[in-house]
Parts: structure tokens; sequence; C-alpha cells
């Protein structure tokens, strides 16, 4: 979210971007490199000196004169390459953030990944065995390492598929010419094209007719990885301000195997609660507690399944974390919201910012005593301007942090006292800011940008509002502001503080000279491409050194990913037992273990809507995020009734499904055009067929890291033709999703690969290839099954929420592949405990006219599969049964 000025600077942005200068960096090719020397192999890899080639060529700084390599095969398909300084302790992804695996030390007999080094100049290659090729190459480009640069470059061959090294809005296949890929988390208003976002995920997987492959570089620094060609090919190259060279390669070679090897290092996703899966609606905006009682009594007049109602920042005062607004949010009447949702077995969230609000209330005050602020280098709090106007960013890294943090969720939070949420959302998280360097007087530049906001006066409901007595006319009472008294009863609980509102410059000295590192982490000598220009630009100072010794600099692209370790720790404890449902929007590698990502502030725009499904690819299917989605219908600018329909219905075919929008844009619940109230209740209905067939990828991703959303090619990798296709996709492993893409249009051409086929709505086969699909009405979604699949949907129409869904019972639907067999498969559990006490697993097999299925059978489902339904070609054969989900059985259809 951003203030009216910071939108339009970031959609100027999206137009022009520093990245139009893309391209290889120049005055690389007068750098001669170093040469290895004292090479030694051993039972698991080798190690080598890297010594510098004469004085260097002092690109951005003077060259390191030594390095050292250190090479290991962890595994047969897994190879570990770090290049580093063995005399200074530089920087390193700490393993509290991103526990790696342990190096092997073992020799491997058979390893079908190769590490090969030229001596003089130093190179080396990867390449892998059962294909022949080399995967990784950097000959001719030489190794550039300093103090605050660090350059390789590795030659990909002519027309390269690249796919990741995220978080961005181009093609899921990246372009390989003129093309930067800047990771640097920032607030990303409008999520532009050719630009740095929220989330650095630095892994790629590169693809080719002989297999799959993936190179992930762990390093959290600000980094420009260039796609270019030259005379004799493409090249990528890595240009990165910090750290060091650490690299794990994976040879795949099938896409599944290297997602699943990725998830060997990054760590395994979490399944989520089975209710996260369900239908969300949010908006900034919400006025007040009336407006969002009333959504949640519309959706339910208009027939349209809610799951989970969610609340933005609007309901805290003045928009301080871990407050009410008790005149537009009072807490009475958020209890009793919440009372209502939880009794009809729907859910509720709010969203929690990381920036405190530098103003005397407890949740700061508790803050300042342990100690767990950013500060100066000279004690002073460090202070940003945020949505309360000035304030203060907790340091994750502080002892004392986690705890505060989770004391102050177990306060406001508390079910009987505060406000029961189900789950959590975590925004800002970059961390962002609205203040430009320096910041040398954020209070001035508060008041500058009016934060925070203005409100909308305080109201009396206007209409009886269902589940509310008392909003009937006749009982209405009148309103009394209870501003001034909240703003002085969180005052007087500070000591030592007056009645009044104070500037808290007791608290510490004015800003001092800032004390800088060595090297200049405010502007290093290499300019990454962040679109915001400086990097302490919009967001806490780069420069802030951490309680732990870690520089701001080095771990900024952290940050989102360590609010929500700790957002994690505070919900399982305020839910013991119970997964923790957490939406954040800024990652790093392995956020996906805790939590689930949405794409952040897009705009109501057809480009927003097609690109919002390269977005949840890269998520779901390469950076092992897989609880994703984007804002359907847009959050910024105003929708229209038929790309909110469209929009509707292809949401509803993401793992994350949620309708919200900006305070400036139309309301666009969808109960309020005919064609998306349609679109709404086909969709969802669809959607909770599928929750199980889902459900059921999910945990296969949680267990194996093979991803339950993933792009044509993942299944197809032999067929040309899928190798660029982000319009398309796999939901689920039987399912290809198909949208309409173009406004106003009722027609889509498509591809599908060779394999048998069905129309998902009329059962019928269709062929494979090119087509185009005609007269797609502006509330459907064209869903194609794949030949080979079994599928368990659940009967779930009518169903309102997921409990209920969870009541009904299941049909087999069984689409035989061109061998006349099929198979599938349904994990069933409690669906919200973190350690399941029993869960079933069953697999279906149909061949030869039967299905069996064989399984394990824990958890009591209290539900049957009520039939079976066979494709085949223009005929069909159903099986009317009542077989229970406690044991194996066959039948004949």
């Amino acid at each position: 979210m951003w203030n009216e000025q910071l939108k339009s600077i970031l959609l100027a942005t999206a137009l022009l971007s520093p990245q139009a200068l893309a391209g290889l960096t120049p005055g690389t090719d007068k750098c001669k490199g170093y040469t290895a020397q004292n090479v030694l192999k051993h039972d698991s890899g080798l190690t080598a000196d890297l010594k510098l080639i004469g004085a260097g060529c002092g690109l951005y700084g003077k060259d390191l004169p030594g390095l050292r390599l250190e090479v290991n095969y962890e595994t047969d398909e897994r190879l570990h390459v770090k290049v580093l300084d063995p005399k200074n302790k530089r920087y390193e992804v700490p393993e509290f953030i991103l526990p790696r695996p342990a190096p092997s030390k073992s020799k491997r007999k058979s390893p079908d990944i190769v590490f090969n080094i030229e001596e003089n100049p130093f190179s080396f290659t990867v390449s892998r065995k059962s294909t022949g090729e080399e995967l990784f190459d950097t000959t001719g480009n030489s190794l550039i390492f300093e103090e605050q640069y660090i350059r390789l470059a590795t030659n990909l061959g002519k027309n390269p598929n690249i796919y990741g090294l995220g978080e961005h809005t181009e093609p899921f296949r990246l372009p390989t010419k003129n093309h930067t890929r800047t990771l640097w988390n920032r607030d990303s208003y409008g999520v532009p094209n050719n630009s740095n976002l929220y989330s650095s995920h630095p892994v790629y997987f590169e693809h080719r007719t002989t297999g799959t492959h993936g190179v992930f570089l762990v390093n959290s620094n600000g980094m420009d990885i260039k796609l270019d060609k030259d005379g004799k090919g493409s090249k990528l190259e890595y240009n990165i301000v910090g750290g060091l060279l650490d690299f794990y390669f994976l040879s795949g070679p099938t896409p599944q195997k290297v997602a699943a090897q990725y998830a060997g290092i990054v760590g395994l996703p979490a399944i989520p609660a089975y209710w996260g899966l369900g239908s969300h609606q949010c908006r900034y905006g919400y006025r007040d507690w009336i407006d969002v009682a009333e959504v949640i009594a519309n959706y339910s007049a208009a027939g349209i399944p809610l799951e989970t109602m969610w609340t933005d920042i609007d309901y805290m005062y003045s928009r301080w974390i871990f407050t009410l607004d008790p005149d537009r949010f009072p807490l009475e009447k958020m209890q009793k919201i919440v009372r209502n949702l939880h009794k009809n077995n729907q859910h509720y969230i709010m969203m929690i910012d990381p920036a405190v609000a530098y103003q005397p209330y407890p949740s700061f005050q508790r803050g300042v005593e342990s100690g767990i602020f950013l500060k100066e280098a000279n004690g002073d709090i460090h202070k940003g301007v945020v949505w309360p106007g000035v304030t203060a960013f907790p340091d994750w890294y502080h002892p004392n942090t986690t705890e505060y943090w989770t004391n102050e969720f177990e306060r406001f939070f508390d079910p009987k006292t505060g406000v029961d949420i189900d789950g959590s959302w975590i925004d800002m998280n970059e961390p962002a800011s609205f203040c430009e360097y320096p910041c040398s007087d954020p209070h001035v530049e508060a008041e500058r940008q009016k934060m925070p906001p203005s409100r909308l006066p305080v109201r009396q409901p206007p209409r009886p509002i269902a589940g509310f007595p008392e909003t009937q006319s006749s009982q209405r009472i009148a309103i009394n502001s209870r501003g001034s008294e909240y703003r002085y009863l969180m005052a007087r609980s500070l000591p030592g503080v007056d009645s009044g509102m104070l500037s808290l410059r007791s608290y510490e000295n004015r800003f001092s000279k800032r004390q800088m590192t060595k090297g200049n982490p405010i502007d290093p000598p290499y300019p990454i491409a962040n679109d915001m220009g400086s990097l302490s630009d919009h967001t806490v100072h780069t420069d802030i050194m951490h309680a732990n010794g870690l520089l701001e600099y080095d771990v900024h692209n952290l940050y989102g990913s360590s609010m929500s370790t700790a957002t994690y720790e505070a919900m399982r404890n305020r839910r013991p037992g119970k997964r923790p449902f957490i939406i954040t929007r800024s990652t790093f590698v392995g956020a996906g273990h805790k939590v689930g990502k949405w794409l952040g502030d897009n705009l109501s725009t057809w480009h927003h809507y097609r690109n919002s499904i390269s977005g949840i690819l890269q998520f779901a299917s390469i950076f092992q995020i897989p609880l994703v989605g984007a804002d359907v219908c847009g959050f910024g600018g105003n929708t229209t009734e038929t790309l909110c329909a469209r929009w509707t219905t292809l949401g509803a075919f993401a793992p994350f499904y949620r309708n919200h929008n900006g305070d400036t844009s139309i309301s666009q619940e969808p109960y309020r055009w005919p064609n998306v109230v349609s679109a709404a209740r086909k969709a969802i209905s669809i959607r909770y067929q599928l929750l199980d067939y889902l459900y059921t990828a999910m945990w296969r991703q949680s267990q194996t890291g093979v991803p339950s959303v993933s792009p044509l090619w993942f299944d197809y990798p032999k067929d040309k033709n899928t190798w660029g296709i982000d319009l398309q996709y796999l939901y689920g492993p039987s399912i290809v999703v198909a949208p309409v893409t173009e406004e106003n249009s009722t027609s889509v051409d498509i591809y599908l690969p060779k394999d048998i086929w069905y129309d998902f709505n009329t059962l019928k086969q269709v062929r494979s290839g090119n087509q185009t699909l005609t007269n797609i009405d502006f509330d459907e979604i064209p869903l194609f099954i794949r030949g080979g699949s079994i599928i368990p949907m659940r009967k779930a129409a009518g169903a309102m929420t997921l409990a209920e869904v969870r009541k009904r019972d299941f049909e087999l639907l069984v689409v035989p592949g061109a061998n006349g067999e099929a198979k599938g498969e349904l994990y069933l559990d409690d669906g919200e405990s973190l350690e399941q006490k029993e869960t079933t697993h069953i697999e279906f097999v149909y061949k030869n006219g039967k299905v069996t299925a064989k399984g394990r059978y824990g958890f009591k489902a209290g539900v049957k599969i009520m039939g079976v339904k066979v494709l085949g070609g223009s005929a069909r054969k159903v099986k009317n049964m009542s077989v229970g989900l406690e044991k194996d059985f066959v039948v004949e259809v």
C-alpha cells in the first residue's frame, strides 16, 4: 500500500525503468581473473586456492588477492560450490535463516553431476554425466571478487529457456536479450515490469531438450542478474554487491526432480490449513465495523461462499499496530463479528505491519523497554515514516524480539479480551518506508505526507445488518466518540508521561552523523538497478547494524522472511497445535516452510490479470511457496464487471484465493455485478468439488517438493510448444486451466499437448494441439482433464463453508489414458493440526474395467465414495456405490 504521491512515482517507474539500460557489465573483458593453485581432490570433492592475476582490474574497488574454492558432492544430483575469502570472515546467509544440508564426507560412487576445473585462468564447468552436457560454464568469463562487487558469468548457448530469478512480472520464461533481474526487496505498488519487486529468489531452472537443471545462489545481498547475447550465444551474469559465491547445482534431469532437489536445500513447504484454501474477502478502505459486517452479510445474501473475512490496517487507531480504532472498530463489535463468523464455521484475519508507531502507547513502550528496535550507531532508535507517521522497526535478530512479538500477539489477539483471529497477514515488510533517504527529519516528513491519513467521520449503521439486532432503527443509540479518551488511556499507561501526546524526544538524542562500516553500505560502487535508486531509499537504511552484528546492507532481503518466522512462532503460541496460516508480501528462499505469499499491489488491468499466472507459477513451481495467489480483480484502479468476472474464475484455480482492492478504487466484492455473482458461484463450486484434489497435491508437495501447480512443460518437457506457455497451467497433476485472456472476448486460443483430454464441464473428449475455443461465457473458465487420471471429487454443490464441504461424500471421476488405465490419490487429515495423529492416504488404480483402492487408513473422515464415473470417448460408465474410507476395495465398473 502506498500514499498517493508515491503511487504516481511508482506508476511512472513502471513506464521508464533504470533497467532499460540492461546489458552485460562493461569493462569485465579487461579483467584477467585468478589462477587456481594447490588443487586437492578428496573423497567428496576438491579444494583450491585462487590467486589474483597481476594487480587485478579494480572495476569497482580493489580486487581480493586470494580466495578459497570449496567443492562438495553432497548427493549424486547435488553439487555445492563456494568461493570465499580465506583471511576475512565475509557475510553469508546465516544458518538460522536458511539451514543447509550437511556437507558430504563420503565418496560419491557415481555422481550424475560433475565439476571440472581449469586452473589458468581459473574457470569451471558443471556437467551432467547422464546426458553428457555442460550445465554451467564460466569459460572465458573472468571471476571478479572485490569488497563490494562480485562478478561471475556462465555461457548459456543459443536460445536458452530460463525460469525463476524472481520476484518479477515478466513472462514465466525470461527474456534472454538485454534483460536484468534485480534482487532487492522493495515496496512496489503496481508491480511494474522490468523491476525489482517484493521478494528475492536467486534460483533458476534451465530447460533443454535433454532435460532440466537448477542453479541456486545462496546470497541475500543486492544483485543484478543479467541475461544477454554476445557473438557466441547467450550469457547469464551475476553482479553482486556483497557476501560470497555459494552455489548449489542440481542435475535433475526432470523438472519435478529439480524442484524436489531444490526443496531438499531450502526446506519442504508447509501444507496449509484446509480452511485457508477457501474463498477470502478483503479491502483496504473498509470504513468501519459496519462495512465489514455488511460485506459478510451480503456474501450470504448473494449465496456466495465466504470462508474468511479479512481486515486491512483500517481497523487500527491512527494506523498503530496492535490497536483498535475505538470509534470505528470498537472491541465489542469486532468480537461480535468474529463470534458470528466462528458460529458459522467461517474465519477472520487481520493485517499487521512491522513498523511500530513512534508514539507513547504500550506496544511501542514495551518495545523500547525490551530494546528490540533497530538503532542508529549512537544508540538512537532508527526512524522511518509509514502509515502511522513516524515509526520504529523491530530488529528481528535481537534476542528479545520474538518474545516481544509473541507477547503482543497474545495480548491483542487474546480470544477473551481481544480479537480472536484465525490467521495473520503481514505486509510492508521489505521493509517499506515512505521517507526518502536520508530522511533526516522523519517528523517533518510525516507531517508533510499527512501520515497517518485522515479518516471519514464516525457514523451510525445506515441500515439494519444481519446478526446485529441493535442496528434496527428503533434500537439505535447515539454515537459518542472515544478517540480522545483512547489517546489519553494509551498515553497515561507510560511511566512518567502526562495525558498529552509527547514527541518522545526524551527517549533519545537527535540524529547524529551516521557511522559508516567498511566500504559504503549506503551507495556501493556498483549501483544495482534498484528502481528506488539508493539502497536506503524508502526503506531501513543499509548502514544500520542489527543486535547480532549483521549489517542491514547484507540482510535487507531477509527482513520479510525474518518477520514471517517471528509471526509463525507468535501464531503457534496463540493457537497451540494448529497450523499457523500466514500470508506475507516479502519473501526470501525457504519462506514456504512457514508462510504463503500474495503477489502484492497489482492493478485492475487485463495485463495484470494475465501476468498473475506467471507469478503463481514462479512461487508454486520454482520457489517452493505453493500457497500463492494474486489480488483477484486487481488492487489498484477500478475493475470492470467483465474483468472481475474473468478474474474471479481464474483466481478460483490459484492455491490462495482472495478478492482484495485499494481504498481509492470502487468496491469490487463479487456480489456487486450479476456476471461476477454467477462467476463466483460457479467457480467456487468447482473449486470446492476439487478441494481435496488440490489439498492432496499440496500435501504431496509438502512431502516431496513436487509442485502442486506447474507449467505445462513440467509434464511435457519434450514438447517445445509448451516451453513458453504461461497463460495455461496445470492445477494439480491432472487439470489444465486455460482462461480467456483478452478484454471482452469470449474466445481463447489454447494448446493442449499430445495426450488424451476431456472438457471438465461437458466431460466430452477434445483433441490435442492448437485450437480456438469460442462462446465462453463471462462466468465460465475452460478446464481440461488429462487422460490417465482419477480425481476424487466432493459432492460440494451448495456448500457455503469448507466445514460443510468436509461432510460431503466423494465421487471418483476416472479418465483413462491411451492405454485404458488411470490412477490418482487422496490424502485426508483433520485439516488444521501441525502434528497429525491419524491420516488417510489412498491410491486409486483403474485397469481392466476395475477400480482398486489401496492405502493406509487412520483418519475417520465420516464420508463415503458414492459413485464412480468412467469417461471413454463419447461414452461413459457410471457405477453407484457406497463405500467407506476405512479399508481397501475393488469395484467393477
